[in-house]
């Protein structure tokens, strides 16, 4: 798995550049006694080390090494002494909201999806004793590939493959849009009606409960947008933050694993395809990681050749599409609040490349965008 499993929006430069990772070479555990105070943050080496060689038959002495890039949960690779390697992922460390951080539940999202057709990292295995490593967390396979982070990566994929994997990215999201959930043991996992409302009050009410500043214009775009949700169409299983850098992708194009199942739930599905959109960037408009998505590079295509390729999979009317990305920049103005306020309390591990400058910016950039989205809709 690569060091830059998880995008994350806030480590960016005011430039837009990407951060180097941070130096890990002092923050891992080798099974030593006298590194204990090394270990990274989120990680108690020891009760972990004896709860990983006993239910996974991990080979101590073991080295846990911070995934760089991480901006909700903190995730860690783990190496044991045969050279095997496993991934953990955890919490946050100090106040989180439970409810925004359930280990059980992507825990049991990977596990319904694996016999699917949609690729998801194998689950091994579920702790909820937080005797173990303070927290619940669940442990994963690693999964050989790469993933594609920003241009600087999309550039070095061979111009043949970047089609390919344009097509895999938008029809891997089709084939999980099509599941029904019942029959893959998803059925309880939210309620299926009223998705986009949830979705408003959800992020609403974190940054209402989370914030430590007033953020009138979230308030104001949430009124606007709960006063005009579409009538939703069905309900399927919604990844939440589906897009390529989100994804590992094999050597031939294709979708080895998707990752970052924390607000997996059932709705709305349109929502996700709003945000592969979104996410599918701007080199010109875009601002920080919208001007550096991978998918801007040539040879992936332009979003709307990813819409006229999903409408060919899904029968789903797409024609409301703008209100529902403008949904995914107000949500993802909150999602980055929440992020910021847990940078700011140290709440977030081992990352010194954090700007909160940055994260302003950007969460007004957001807010704006959603304000012009929704003028245009009428």
């Amino acid at each position: 798995m690569n060091p830059t499993l998880m995008s994350d929006l806030l480590c960016c430069r005011r430039d837009g550049a990407s951060p180097a990772p941070p130096p890990l070479a002092f923050d891992r555990w080798s099974g030593d006694a006298s590194a204990m105070t090394r270990a990274p943050k989120g990680i108690q080496p020891e009760p972990l080390t004896a709860w990983l060689e006993a239910e996974l038959r991990l080979a101590p002495p073991l080295d846990f090494q911070p995934i760089a890039g991480g901006a909700s949960n903190l995730t860690f690779t783990v190496t044991d002494a045969t050279g095997r390697r496993v991934v953990l992922r955890r919490p946050p460390t100090g106040h989180v909201l439970a409810s925004a951080h359930d280990m059980g539940r992507e825990h049991r999202v990977i596990s319904a999806l694996a016999p699917t057709p949609v690729p998801v990292p194998p689950a091994l295995g579920l702790c909820t004793d937080p005797d173990v490593n303070g927290a619940d967390f669940y442990v994963m396979d690693f999964v050989d590939g790469a993933v594609v982070f920003d241009r600087a990566d999309a550039e070095k994929v061979a111009d043949a493959v970047r089609p390919v994997m344009a097509r895999s990215i938008v029809d891997t999201l089709a084939d999980l849009h099509s599941l029904d959930p019942d029959e893959v043991g998803l059925g309880d996992l939210g309620r299926r009606e009223g998705y986009c409302a949830r979705q408003l009050r959800r992020w609403q009410r974190q940054v209402d409960e989370g914030s430590d500043r007033d953020l009138r214009m979230v308030r104001e775009l949430h009124d606007r947008l709960v006063a005009s949700i579409p009538e939703q169409q069905g309900t399927g299983i919604v990844h939440g933050d589906y897009r390529l850098d989100n994804c590992i992708m094999a050597g031939d194009g294709s979708v080895a694993a998707v990752l970052d199942w924390e607000l997996c739930t059932l709705g709305d599905v349109l929502v996700d395809v709003a945000g592969l959109v979104t996410w599918w960037g701007d080199p010109k408009a875009g601002l920080g990681r919208l001007a550096d998505m991978p998918t801007t590079v040539d040879g992936f295509g332009t979003p709307a050749e990813v819409l006229e390729r999903y409408g060919r999979r899904s029968d789903r009317d797409l024609s409301s599409l703008d209100w529902y990305v403008a949904l995914q920049f107000w949500r993802v103005a909150c999602i980055i609040e929440g992020v910021r306020v847990r940078h700011t309390a140290g709440a977030m591990g081992d990352n010194q490349h954090y700007d909160d400058s940055g994260a302003r910016v950007f969460i007004d950039y957001s807010l704006n965008r959603c304000a012009e989205l929704l003028a245009a809709t009428g």
